[in-house]
Order: C-alpha cells, then sequence, then structure tokens
C-alpha cells in the first residue's frame, strides 16, 4: 500500500504498546478495503498523554484508540465523552471531528455482546442470571453491557468484595455481589458464564471455579484470548457448555472506530481471526 498525502491516519496509544494487535487488525482491513489509510503503534508515556492527545487533530489523525494505562486518565483531556463511555468510566476509541473536537468511546461493551451473540447465537439476555468473575476494568464493559441488554439478574464475584461493590454502585441495575469462596455456588440456575480476569492467560495460573452447579445450556465466555481456548473452556467444552472464546470481543470492538476514522463498515470473518492470531 502507497500513501499519498491525503491518506487518513489513526493509531493506539499505549504504553508499552509493542504488543497491541490492533495495528495488525487495522492493518488487515485497510490492505483488504485497498484504503490511502494507516494505522501507527503510537507509545505514550503517561506523562507525555495529555500533549500527545491533543496533537492528534494537528496531525490530521481522524482518531485513536487506547490500551493500557491511558482509558481512564484520557477522560478529563476530550472534548466529549458519551454516555456509555461515562457510565463505564473508561475510554477506548477515539473519534476526532472536522473542527478538530475529540470524543471519547467506549466500544468493548459492543464488542463483547456482538462476539457472544455470533459465537453463542442460542443466548438470549432473559434466558437467565449471568455470573461475572471480576471486577476490573474489563469488567465494568460487561456488566455495563449485560445490564443494558436487559439480562434479569447479573451475579458478580470478586476477590476485593469492596471493587465489585464501587462497581454495581456506579453501574446500577440488577447487581448482586457474591462471596469468592462459595462463587462455584453463584453458578447455579445460570445461563451465562463471563470470565473477565486474567486467571488462565498464559502466564497466569487458571481460574479455580468449580463448573458442577452450572446448568449444561449455560453459556461461558472467556475474555481472554491467548491462549485461544483458557482452562476454562476447555473444562466446559468437556462437560458440553457451549463455550465463546475472547477473540472475537478483540476484533468487534475495533469496528466502530475503523468505520468512523476511516468511511467502511469492516467484516469480522475467520480469514482476520486467522491474521490477528498469526501475529
Amino acid at each position: 500500500m502507497i500513501l499519498t498525502g491525503e491518506a487518513r491516519l489513526a493509531g493506539v496509544l499505549g504504553w508499552p504498546v509493542a504488543h497491541s494487535r490492533s495495528p495488525r487488525l487495522h492493518g488487515f482491513w485497510i490492505e483488504k478495503l485497498g484504503l490511502d489509510a494507516a494505522y501507527l503503534p503510537l507509545a505514550v508515556a503517561p506523562d507525555a498523554l495529555a500533549e500527545a492527545v491533543r496533537a492528534l487533530p494537528k496531525l490530521g489523525f481522524r482518531g485513536a484508540n487506547l490500551t493500557l494505562p491511558h482509558k481512564e486518565a484520557v477522560m478529563p483531556l476530550l472534548d466529549a465523552v458519551d454516555p456509555l463511555a461515562a457510565r463505564i468510566g473508561a475510554v477506548n476509541t477515539l473519534v476526532i471531528d472536522a473542527e478538530g473536537r475529540i470524543t471519547g468511546r467506549n466500544t468493548d461493551a459492543f464488542g463483547f455482546l456482538e462476539n457472544l451473540r455470533r459465537g453463542a447465537p442460542g443466548w438470549q439476555p432473559a434466558a437467565g442470571p449471568a455470573v461475572v468473575i471480576g471486577a476490573g476494568g474489563a469488567a465494568r464493559a460487561v456488566v455495563a453491557a449485560l445490564v443494558e441488554a436487559g439480562v434479569p439478574e447479573l451475579r458478580l464475584i470478586n476477590r476485593n468484595v469492596a471493587r465489585a461493590e464501587q462497581l454495581a454502585t456506579a453501574l446500577g441495575g440488577p447487581i448482586r455481589i457474591g462471596d469468592w469462596e462459595h462463587r462455584a455456588a453463584a453458578l447455579e440456575g445460570a445461563a451465562l458464564l463471563v470470565n473477565t480476569t486474567s486467571l488462565g492467560m498464559k502466564g497466569q495460573p487458571p481460574l479455580d471455579l468449580d463448573l458442577t452447579a452450572l446448568p449444561m445450556q449455560a453459556v461461558v465466555n472467556d475474555i481472554v484470548y491467548v491462549p485461544l481456548e483458557t482452562p476454562l473452556l476447555a473444562a466446559a467444552r468437556q462437560r458440553g457448555n457451549p463455550v465463546v472464546d475472547g477473540l472475537g470481543m478483540l476484533l468487534w470492538q475495533a469496528v466502530p472506530g475503523f468505520e468512523a476514522w476511516f468511511g467502511h463498515r469492516p467484516t469480522v470473518d475467520e480469514s482476520l481471526r486467522a491474521f490477528v492470531l498469526g501475529a
């Protein structure tokens, strides 16, 4: 791809940023669509975030993604934050308009739900309680998505109860805080189980969770995607539960930003999954 002086620019701001798969993901779409565009990895230290964000419109950027540790710190630097991102308390996507105004969005909730619906088309929000493990940044987007989708009950399980209570207070809805020591009991009657922690990720211990009480029709989703099949998903698959891996959340959360910056809605398919996994 040869860029011209009219190339549309976007990127990802993080510290560090070398691990991000977003340049590979967006680069695949840019190449496939034959666009005059580029998506760049931008290593920005925390103390340089404000300067870097305000420079984006001046440099001709249409927008950017935010990864750790910038998703929360960026919010007071923006001209506007959409309601869902404000509720979640984190921004992962910036969109810059023709006047240089920067709006923050959170597309993680969209990416989570889209991945879940496509990976488990039989699941419906009203099917029954959802159990969410973890209360960190990723959990906020997952919980917000499920509450907005209309789950009748959300059982939130986290080692740090105070952090889970803070999340429940901030987001509202039918959230019930569960006890970590009795987490297996929270699975009884559930229609969905989601792990939002790093447990099960490569280099981390597996999530210690007895699935005996989980109904056989309940969907099990792990937002971890390295490895693609975590110990939790392997155990759920072995007992016959439908499972959804975490890669689709990464892919689908990128769609709204790409469309806003480059004017084309990209396709999420198996060729994209294979390409991103090949990084």
